[in-house]
């Protein structure tokens, strides 16, 4: 097996972390003192125009935590090909496989020649620049809804961190205010990757600073969005009451399109789950009213609006939360309609993650309702999917749903001990994948 080069390891290290080549600059001067490195010089690391010494290499050890033996062999690796004139060692899957590019590929290059187009600007960014950075924003957004969390990370991460280098340059006031609002958004998109994987503190850290970026913009919008993004954050790391708090403040901010639907949605399943029932049934009709009282909604699809499909995906957890036999009979048809409305939808737009919620909701509707069969048809639509596309709070729930299935009121049904069983041989498995 080919040994590590200095610069591929250097550019592991580095993302393993999710930082830029500056950010590890800076941790660099920490360590040393002093301001000796820059963003450019690790660059040239990375690329292996130079090769850092013993005593950089010390204190680069320092900044990614790891044994400097790592460093010397990887430079030894680099010094070594270069004074063959050899072509240095590539990890499989970086370089070293030649197939016609992807459209994935073709997108990482065009979104290559955008940036320039930005660094061409008399100043560091330009309207079009700002538009290009809006437009690959919400690309993003839709394309969040329907692929796994892997293949959009590193996107959402490095275009999130050309707008905040973008914001500490110079710009006319207007386009100042729509890149923090752009900055705002990719600091949701960060968010919901981090509430996606289970990590409640990170997600709260981006949706903080996406509420910065809504102060500085003073824009309503992102100001109700970003209340929601932290509804849902707080419900998720158990907090129903105060995750209804937040949803109630967001609609104190005037917003367009579905805004009002979702907050409604947001806070009358909060207040289900924490066992208001008034509250709850009030918030719901709330959100039908905002529902109802669209207009010709011209949001672009994505993680940003919230189709009608999503809508009952909500309002079908919520019936279940209430738990009385009318109730189970909304949840269930409320689900179902999500289903059948996802199905329908085009491919890009149908949101996994609700699409994979509504089949549980069905679930438990359906053994609320004495009807075990129906459940395991459609559990088995879940726990066939892919490990990448279960996350956490679909784990969760499958986690809840088999505690439930082992009541006393279950035990003794061959049937259910079998859907138990299911779920657990598939929560293990997807724990060890991740």
């Amino acid at each position: 097996m080919a040994e590590t080069g200095i610069g591929t390891l250097l550019v592991q290290l580095r993302d393993d972390l999710g930082w830029s080549q500056q950010r590890v600059a800076d941790e660099y001067n920490k360590a040393e003192g002093r301001s000796a490195m820059t963003g450019k010089e690790v660059g040239r690391y990375e690329r292996e125009s130079r090769v850092p010494t013993s005593r950089t290499r010390s204190f680069l050890a320092v900044v990614f935590g790891i044994e400097m033996s790592a460093l010397d062999r990887a430079a030894g690796v680099t010094k070594r090909c270069k004074a063959a004139g050899r072509r240095i060692p590539q990890p499989i899957g970086q370089k070293g496989l030649q197939a016609p590019p992807s459209r994935r590929a073709l997108a990482a290059d065009a979104a290559t020649s955008a940036r320039f187009s930005r660094f061409v600007a008399n100043r560091n960014t330009d309207a079009y620049a700002v538009e290009q950075l809006d437009v690959e924003v919400f690309t993003l957004a839709r394309q969040y809804v329907s692929h796994p969390l892997s293949e959009l990370y590193i996107d959402i991460r490095e275009l999130r961190d050309e707008a905040f280098e973008l914001l500490r340059g110079r710009q006319r006031p207007r386009q100042t205010l729509d890149l923090y609002v752009t900055a705002g958004r990719l600091c949701g998109l960060s968010a919901h990757v981090c509430l996606d994987s289970g990590d409640y503190s990170s997600a709260m850290t981006h949706a903080r600073t996406a509420w910065a970026c809504a102060e500085e913009a003073d824009h309503h919008g992102l100001r109700a969005w970003v209340r929601g993004m932290q509804s849902l954050i707080t419900f998720w790391n158990g907090d129903p009451g105060k995750a209804a708090e937040l949803a109630r403040s967001g609609q104190s901010f005037p917003a367009t399109g579905t805004m009002g639907a979702r907050l409604a949605s947001l806070e009358a399943r909060a207040l289900g789950v924490a066992g208001d029932r008034h509250g709850a049934t009030a918030a719901l009709l709330k959100a039908e009213r905002a529902r109802n009282a669209l207009q010709n909604s011209e949001e672009k699809p994505g993680i940003f609006s919230f189709p009608h499909a999503k809508q009952l995906t909500y309002a079908g957890t919520t019936h279940l939360s209430l738990g009385d036999r009318s109730n189970v009979r909304q949840a269930i048809d409320s689900a179902a309609a999500a289903i059948d409305l996802y199905r329908d939808s085009d491919t890009d737009d149908r949101s996994t993650g609700d699409l994979l919620a509504a089949h549980l909701d069905l679930v438990r509707g359906h053994i609320l309702a004495g009807d075990v069969d129906a459940a395991e048809t459609m559990l088995t639509f879940v726990l066939d999917s892919p490990p990448s596309l279960l996350s956490a709070s679909i784990l969760r729930r499958l986690a809840g749903l088999s505690d439930e299935l082992g009541a006393d009121q279950y035990r003794g049904s061959p049937c259910v001990a079998h859907l138990r069983e299911h779920i657990m041989s598939i929560t293990t498995a997807t724990a060890s994948y991740r």
